[in-house]
């Protein structure tokens, strides 16, 4: 069973995105703060991260710099999931080092064939 860390601060967000990615059979982790997220990711490393860019201590673009200065956390799959729609901000945070980008509102219909697209291929 493949291992997700959701870094979600959004109750809402994060019981969303844990029914879908639990119904696919994957078993999930949390954490609602960016530290903590670093935190996680680096002590028991997941398949992948999703990670919200938004957050109340660090943002997830500091998240991501955590993790992948860490030669452990450099292969990890990392996901954005945000509702940043600004031009220009997924080109940036695939450049920051995240492997994909899905906007929010999350679609429960697709979620899946996204994450598989990032990590899987």
């Amino acid at each position: 069973m493949a291992s997700v860390l959701v870094i979600e601060d959004n109750a809402d967000n994060l019981e969303l995105i844990k029914v879908i990615l639990e119904a696919h059979g994957y078993q999930v982790r949390h954490a609602a703060t960016g530290r903590e997220g670093v935190d996680q990711a680096l002590i028991l490393p997941p398949d992948f991260i999703l990670l919200d860019i938004q957050l109340p201590d660090i943002d997830g673009e500091e998240v991501l710099r955590r993790i992948r200065k860490k030669e452990h956390g450099r292969p990890i799959p990392v996901i954005a999931v945000t509702s940043y729609a600004m031009s220009g901000d997924r080109e940036r945070l695939l450049a920051a080092g995240c492997n994909g980008y899905i906007e929010k509102p999350i679609d429960p219909g697709t979620i899946i064939d996204q994450i598989k697209n990032v990590v899987y291929e």
